[in-house]
């Protein structure tokens, strides 16, 4: 198969690639087998890149909900339930990795040639509207992240009626119109750098590194100052130990089930390509998707859930899901902890920054999948123009959506997660698609079960979310409940789970 790979004409970047740059990669690649260990990972992490799209695109406003949820209602005891989900999602990407880069086609015109064009389209079409409706949410956890630091300057952002009612003030419009420009301005920098030559898909990736870096500090500073109790770190990650409650479980298994985002699916085989990567990089994707994606999210989202079992978990509750809280007020939270308002200062930062790489990362993927949809050209100019396509999100700042937007997201989002997740499984066992029998080999047959385990949370973790963000809403939607919402702050009042676990 290797010698019949194809070249991915027309992706951005992709016929920019240089071949003398990228025969000499392949030269690396090959030497660095026969390196001992630590000298191979080495090589492989100066070489990451793709896996760092799918970081920023699951690290942000869904993953900052969870995470300050779980450590404010179960404190240590659910730090296995992040590396473990990621875990079933990076198996699943590497599975589609390993087809990508046997065959050199887009994943978009292999699933329609090799499984159904309606089953290709659906894809494409769920992969929009979840780019687009949970752009929202990013905006609106920017937005009030910025009006907690101006409410620290001593900025009136929010007036408040005699019934208590909160509302923006021309202030608190001002700084959340403001972050909202700023964010959406380094985006068109950054993701259309990223379409413009070969020097931009390097730029973009220095900025995901930057971005997923101060994160980390950000969070780090914060346990840091708060201390960790070892033990319970420990017991966190490898007791395994699940709540009591039918509402904890059912966190946990949505959370596992969830793992990846279904517009993460169709943007990781195409940024594979964009880079000019082939049958060579196989081992390097999947080192990628380990150190870029797996290692930056279990890093970010297990600092979170420890600040907040240090500052805002109470053992009295244990096991009583906390529905009510914002990010913004686990930031709050950190003041009496950290003092003079450090912590505040530091969270409130680190999620404008887990907001900035997501928002990138879903004009993208917007950028490429509207050409896949409808069979157009890739030009610089095309796909500039597409990756504004989620921009109407930046009303996340001051509104949420209407109801029926996130439901109807989330019914095509999570029913085509498990199927996409299937049809991985097909293609990587697929002569055709460069496979072999699942149980060709023992490494072979171990990692089919492995993604057995994964296709099979996917349709528990999809029956879940369904049932929260579609079934239980219908009510509202129909009229016969309502839910207060303050402008810009889309989990005020409303259940934590409507917000995305992974607005990927």
């Amino acid at each position: 198969m290797e010698t019949n790979r194809t070249a991915p004409a027309g992706l951005p970047l992709a016929g920019q690639v240089d071949g003398e740059k990228l025969q000499q990669e392949v030269a690396a690649l090959q030497a660095l087998e026969r390196l001992p260990w630590p000298e191979r990972a080495l090589g492989y992490l100066k070489r990451t890149g793709p896996g760092l799209l799918q970081s920023a695109m699951t690290l942000g406003a869904g993953s900052a909900v969870a995470s300050v949820v779980a450590g404010a209602s179960f404190g240590y005891d659910l730090l296995w339930v992040q590396p473990v989900a990621m875990l079933l999602g990076v198996c699943m990407l590497a599975a589609l990795g390993q087809v990508v880069l046997t065959t050199g086609e887009r994943p978009y015109r292999l699933f329609a040639r090799e499984l159904h064009p309606v089953m290709a389209f659906l894809w494409a079409l769920a992969t929009i509207v979840a780019s687009v409706i949970w752009h929202f949410p990013q905006y609106g956890l920017a937005a009030g992240a910025a009006r907690d630091l101006a409410e620290l300057a001593g900025l009136e952002v929010y007036a408040t009626d005699a019934a208590g009612a909160r509302s923006l003030t021309a202030t608190g419009y001002a700084v959340s119109f403001g972050i909202g420009f700023l964010l959406l301005g380094v985006a068109i920098f950054t993701t259309w750098n990223y379409g413009r030559r070969g020097a931009g898909i390097r730029i973009y990736e220095w900025f995901l590194r930057g971005v997923i870096l101060a994160v980390v500090l950000a969070f780090a500073t914060v346990v840091a100052w708060t201390g960790v109790d070892w033990g319970a770190l420990l017991r966190g990650f490898f007791g395994f130990r699940l709540p009591q409650s039918p509402e904890g479980i059912q966190t946990v298994l949505g959370a596992i089930g969830a793992a990846v985002g279904i517009n993460m699916t169709f943007l990781y085989g195409y940024s594979l390509l964009a880079k000019g990567w082939g049958p060579a990089h196989r081992t390097l994707s999947r080192w990628d998707l380990v150190m870029s994606m797996f290692v930056p999210f279990v890093l970010v989202t297990s600092l979170i859930i420890i600040g907040m079992a240090n500052t805002i978990y109470d053992p009295t509750q244990a096991g009583l899901v906390r529905t009510d809280l914002r990010p913004v007020d686990a930031a709050q939270a950190l003041v009496p902890v950290m003092g003079a308002n450090v912590g505040r200062v530091v969270f409130d930062l680190g999620f404008i920054a887990m907001t900035c790489g997501a928002i990138s990362a879903h004009m993208v993927v917007c950028g490429f999948t509207v050409c896949e949809m409808f069979g157009l050209e890739y030009t610089v100019k095309r796909y500039r123009m597409f990756t504004l396509v989620p921009v109407v999100g930046l009303l996340g700042v001051v509104t949420s959506t209407p109801l029926w937007l996130p439901v109807v997201a989330s019914a095509m989002a999570f029913t085509m997660l498990p199927i996409a997740y299937v049809s991985f499984w097909i293609l990587y066992n697929r002569r055709s698609c460069g496979g072999q029998p699942w149980f060709a080999s023992g490494k072979r047959l171990v990692f089919n079960v492995v993604l057995a385990v994964a296709v099979a949370m996917s349709v528990v973790g999809a029956a879940i979310q369904l049932k929260t963000r579609v079934w239980d809403r219908l009510p509202a939607l129909l009229g016969r409940t309502t839910a207060q919402v303050v402008p810009g702050e889309p989990w005020r009042g409303v259940p934590a789970e409507r917000a995305p676990l992974r607005p990927a």
